[in-house]
């Protein structure tokens, strides 16, 4: 008997903990523990306190990982950017990373990451062009 294969766009939660349980759980019966933990880095508004935008990932087994980073038009070009990427950066030393990966599109900011000593590891080109996907990788 086989199983049922579903495709769909909805987000479940209950599914995407039996995928992390599951993965975690066969990460660690083959190399070990892990040291999987998060990392953000929050940028508030001075008067409000509001979060006005930040960067958050997570680092695992040497790597420290960024999977989203944001900063309103406001913000952009004032040098927080640089600053809470370098504190990632310095945390993800930290934590025992040697190594950072992220990824950007081309409308989004390439030319940044790379002013910061980020390298293309590698690009996915869609059809039809117009959004390209930029891995970026540094050593730490």
């Amino acid at each position: 008997m086989h199983p049922d294969i579903i495709v769909t766009d909805s987000i479940d939660e209950s599914f995407l903990s039996v995928l992390q349980e599951g993965l975690r759980g066969y990460n660690e019966e083959q190399g070990g523990a892990t040291d999987l933990k998060p990392i953000q880095v929050k940028v508030r508004d001075p008067q409000t306190g509001a979060l006005a935008g930040g960067l958050s990932g997570r680092t695992s087994r040497g790597v420290l990982f960024i999977d989203y980073v944001y900063l309103p038009q406001s913000l952009r070009g004032s040098g927080v950017g640089s600053r809470m990427l370098a504190m990632a950066e310095h945390e993800g030393r930290r934590r025992g990373c040697s190594k950072a990966v992220l990824f950007t599109i081309t409308f989004q900011a390439p030319d940044f990451y790379k002013r910061l000593g980020w390298k293309v590891l590698g690009e996915v080109a869609p059809k039809p062009p117009g959004a390209t996907r930029i891995y970026l990788t540094k050593d730490l």
